[in-house]
């Protein structure tokens, strides 16, 4: 698979050819939502918690005796049926942690990275620096190279003028190339990124590693 190479001002420069392994696979939509469901999970906390009867302060005497009253018979004010009671069946801190293997992570990552590639959505550039951090000069950049929604910029390594200028804008988001995550990958339109990014998801996910 090629595709174009641009620079910032969005000229075509170059064409690269993109790992069939990796941009060029049939995407597994199952995988995908397997891997985004395991995302959010793993992303709650599980710290929830309600009171058992046991756990509710107070209660120890009996609040009447336990015939000749005409009333139903009860044993502590903090019984569930009590208003301040304990909860019957309540949530009690847990993890939501989901177990993926290496394999089918991979999978997952490749198959975005192909619906990214087979929409038109991925634009690679021939080098990606800012002499100084400015979103409005960033802006312009994602102008040029026609990305006109949310865009995820994979950079090889960190760039400190790059994310400055990046941060301030919502629909935007730097990443590492090497931290993918497929719910970011599917979460925003676009995806752009330099060539020596490609080289490193080359390099981390493709057939020759």
């Amino acid at each position: 698979m090629r595709v174009v190479v641009r620079n910032m001002a969005g000229e075509t420069v170059n064409e690269v050819d993109l790992d069939e392994q990796v941009f060029g696979i049939e995407p597994n939509e199952a995988v995908m939502h397997q891997a985004v469901v395991r995302q959010l999970a793993n992303a709650r906390l599980g710290t929830a918690k309600a009171k058992k009867r046991g756990e509710v302060a107070g209660g120890g005497r009996k609040p009447w005796r336990q015939k000749g009253t005409g009333r139903a018979r009860q044993g502590s004010i903090r019984a569930t049926q009590w208003k301040g009671g304990g909860v019957w069946g309540g949530p009690v801190p847990r993890s939501y942690t989901q177990k993926m293997n290496r394999k089918m992570r991979r999978l997952a990552l490749t198959s975005a990275l192909s619906v990214k590639a087979a929409d038109g959505q991925l634009v690679v550039v021939d080098d990606l620096q800012m002499a100084e951090p400015k979103t409005r000069e960033f802006e312009g950049f994602l102008q040029r190279v026609n990305v006109d929604s949310t865009a995820l910029v994979l950079l090889p390594q960190e760039n400190a003028n790059v994310e400055l200028a990046a941060r301030n804008l919502p629909w935007v988001k730097t990443q590492r190339a090497t931290c993918l995550s497929v719910r970011d990958l599917l979460g925003y339109d676009y995806l752009v990124m330099p060539l020596s990014a490609v080289e490193a998801i080359h390099s981390w996910l493709g057939s020759a590693e």
